[in-house]
């Protein structure tokens, strides 16, 4: 059953902003993960500033940071009064986008009426850990317990390419892609008005012109001799945040703002071992129960991890491969884990509202130990 747009407790993205995504250890890395989300917070509390409502509650996803709870510490140096709360979400690569889904439950049980949510990673400053007792340092935390398959995620896209028989020149071909189209939209201004200028960087960094498939045939597997994922048609490890404000229909429809409605979101579990297959049963899930096909979706953000996930998505998915990640993705731009799920949010807000936006968008990721996530959104008009 389809939701009904025009319900005053429907949950409305009226603003939505990025930083520049920054390369580990280069323009960004010294920035603190929420001197990253502050600024984010400031412009998206800033364009929303005519409904004159107070911010409720400030909810970041993030990964790898030095712990504590970054809503809070962001809301905080973003200038916030002392009364503005903050939490903060870990659901891996899929945080961001679970922070702006809890929002949007907040707003539509009509326990707030604006909430800023979105997410936040700096893979430089991320402090290096041990477990106790012990000199073992680790990267990340356990993606399952004892037991379980628990593969980085880069073995695991080279699985999933073996399993579904993803060759290297498809990987390759979408690598190239995402460079192309992320250049050209840098060019032609896409960028700017969803950009906060964060003045030691303005654009974000990764993409690379005339990375083409030649060059990226030349690159050696990374994960496995004889495989097929390479650190071309992979994404880059990165620095960046990304948020956007969540009002309710009755407010919004008062106001002058641009909207998009979240219609709903959708998480699922899938086995550990294929992490990248998650989007596809999660996006089903989500058309299920609004009712919608997926030939009805005119624009789909899935987090570009590895080049293979993708294509395995569109493949599964029966995708236009036109619609998804159009102005290019996290192989050309980066992924800032715990942000990168509000990214693809931030970029279908932007790409909607355009006079020849479609009306409806899919934003999906894929999260280490198995899991999937999907928001389905739709522009509305005043």
């Amino acid at each position: 059953m389809r939701s009904d747009t025009t319900n005053p407790l429907q949950p409305v993205i009226v603003a939505a902003r990025r930083t520049p995504i920054g390369t580990a250890g280069h323009a960004l890395s010294t920035f603190t993960v929420d001197a990253l989300a502050a600024p984010v917070l400031r412009a998206v509390t800033d364009q929303c500033a005519e409904l004159n409502l107070p911010i409720e509650d400030v909810i970041l996803g993030n990964c790898l940071g030095p712990g504590g709870n970054l809503g809070r510490i962001a809301a905080l140096r973003a200038g916030f009064d002392q009364a503005v709360p903050g939490v903060t979400v870990d659901r891996q690569c899929g945080s961001g986008l679970d922070a702006l889904m809890q929002a949007a439950s907040r707003i539509r049980a009509g326990d707030a009426e604006l909430v800023l949510a979105g997410g936040a990673e700096s893979a430089s400053t991320a402090p290096k850990r041990v477990w106790p007792n012990t000199d073992a340092a680790y990267a990340r935390a356990p993606f399952t317990p004892a037991g379980f398959p628990d593969p980085e995620m880069g073995p695991a896209a080279e699985a999933l390419a073996g399993r579904l028989s993803i060759s290297r020149e498809r990987q390759d071909a979408w690598a190239a892609r995402s460079h192309r189209r992320t250049v050209q939209a840098q060019r032609a201004g896409v960028f700017d008005r969803e950009m906060v200028d964060l003045e030691i960087l303005s654009r974000d960094e990764r993409p690379r012109e005339g990375l083409d498939e030649m060059r990226l045939s030349r690159l050696r597997p990374a994960f496995d001799p004889a495989g097929t994922v390479t650190a071309g048609n992979s994404c880059g490890v990165s620095d960046g945040a990304a948020a956007a404000a969540v009002t309710n229909y009755a407010r919004w429809s008062a106001s002058s703002l641009p909207g998009v409605v979240i219609l709903g979101c959708a998480i699922v579990g899938c086995d550990p071992a294929l992490p990248g297959l998650g989007p596809v049963p999660a996006v089903r899930k989500l058309l299920q129960r609004q009712g919608l096909h997926i030939r009805e979706i005119g624009a789909v953000e899935i987090t570009e991890a590895f080049a293979a996930q993708v294509i395995a998505a569109c493949d599964l998915l029966e995708l236009d491969e036109n619609i998804v990640c159009s102005d290019g993705g996290a192989i050309a731009m980066g992924h800032p884990w715990g942000a990168s799920g509000a990214v693809l949010v931030v970029r279908l807000f932007h790409r909607m509202l355009q006079p020849d936006g479609p009306e409806f968008g899919v934003a999906g990721c894929a999260i280490g130990g198995g899991q999937g996530i999907a928001m389905l959104v739709r522009k509305v008009n005043p």
